[in-house]
């Protein structure tokens, strides 16, 4: 990536406002639990690991602001924040997944000065931890990109959506510093065009050939060029592998299917809930309508949809990639790929 997404300086968490890209690039500083949930809200900061960032540094920013006197009341004022930041957006399980990391060493240190300290040790942790996974699934997933292929990625997963390289387009860009030549058709991604304004900006950054296609083409582009995989990032993936990504991506998924392509999920372990037995159960955010039209109408906006595991070829992981994805496998890696 050639700018950090999110990064902690001077108390506060400081990141790009991705509403105003391509056309801005602007660096927000949020120093308040408020200003993290809005940034969350709004779309600001986007993307499974890249607000499970925020979220940790949302509760790092109440345990530092704690005037608490003793620990009964900082833990009060603490579980307050994680609530209310989890009230965010309810998809990606990576926002959850990191306020139980942060609220576990809370428990653990009943202490407020050791228990302030530790808070933002996790915290920092949980960013670096991110740019080590984000590298690993690059190396993995490499591997699944021949030279000279031609790739379709929906929405954003890359640094944007991370701390670095991003789960999907870590692939990509280890690929592309192997010397592999690439060509990418980024789906737009409607209706807020993750796609074409931060997945295009990223690549086109990096150096890598890409074209901006409509969701509705992918298909017909599949049809009549030679498509080698199709590469996603995930918010949510079930226990047997149902997948949970920005809205498009099933129907991606079913024409990758109907024209032989295989069809790729990059992801962190940290994405998989295995609290749920398939995608039924992933709860799925639905967005303002302002969003689709700027007229009065009804209309349903789904942000994320699922994909089934049998749909999907591989699930890239920092631990390896899962084929063919199923219960037993993804069960089998988190009993023995820790």
């Amino acid at each position: 990536m050639p700018v950090k997404t999110i990064e902690w300086k001077n108390g506060a968490a400081h990141m790009i406002d991705q509403t105003l890209l391509p056309q801005q690039y602007k660096i927000i500083r949020c120093e308040t639990v408020e200003k993290i949930w809005d940034a969350i809200k709004t779309l600001k900061i986007r993307g499974a690991p890249a607000i499970g960032i925020a979220a940790a540094f949302g509760l790092l920013i109440a345990s530092e602001k704690s005037s608490a006197k003793n620990y009964s009341a900082y833990k009060r004022e603490m579980q307050k924040s994680a609530k209310y930041l989890g009230s965010s957006r309810p998809t990606a399980i990576n926002l959850f997944w990191a306020l139980d990391r942060i609220m576990k060493v809370v428990d653990e240190n009943e202490n407020i000065k050791i228990a302030k300290k530790n808070v933002k040790k996790e915290a920092l942790k949980i960013f670096e931890e991110d740019k080590k996974i984000c590298r690993r699934i690059g190396e993995n997933g490499e591997k699944l990109i021949p030279h000279g292929a031609t790739i379709i990625t929906h929405c954003n997963a890359g640094g944007l959506a991370t701390a670095d390289y991003g789960t999907a387009l870590a692939c990509l860009y280890f690929a592309h510093e192997k010397g592999k030549k690439l060509k990418v058709f980024s789906d737009e991604t409607r209706p807020l065009l993750q796609g074409s304004r931060l997945t295009y900006w990223e690549l086109t950054h990096a150096g890598i050939d890409t074209t901006i296609i409509c969701d509705n083409m992918a298909a017909h582009v599949m049809n009549t060029q030679k498509v080698d995989l199709v590469i996603v990032g995930a918010d949510r993936i079930a226990a047997n592998g149902d997948t949970a990504n920005k809205i498009g991506t099933y129907s991606l998924a079913l024409a990758a299917r109907a024209h032989q392509v295989p069809f790729y999920v990059a992801a962190p372990l940290s994405t998989f809930d295995l609290t749920l037995k398939s995608g039924k159960e992933i709860p799925i955010e639905e967005r303002n309508p302002k969003e689709v039209v700027k007229f009065k109408a009804k209309v349903y906006n789904p942000a994320f949809d699922v994909t089934p595991a049998n749909l999907i070829t591989g699930i890239v992981t920092e631990k390896g990639v899962i084929k063919n994805p199923t219960f037993k496998k993804i069960s089998n890696l988190f009993s023995y790929g820790s």
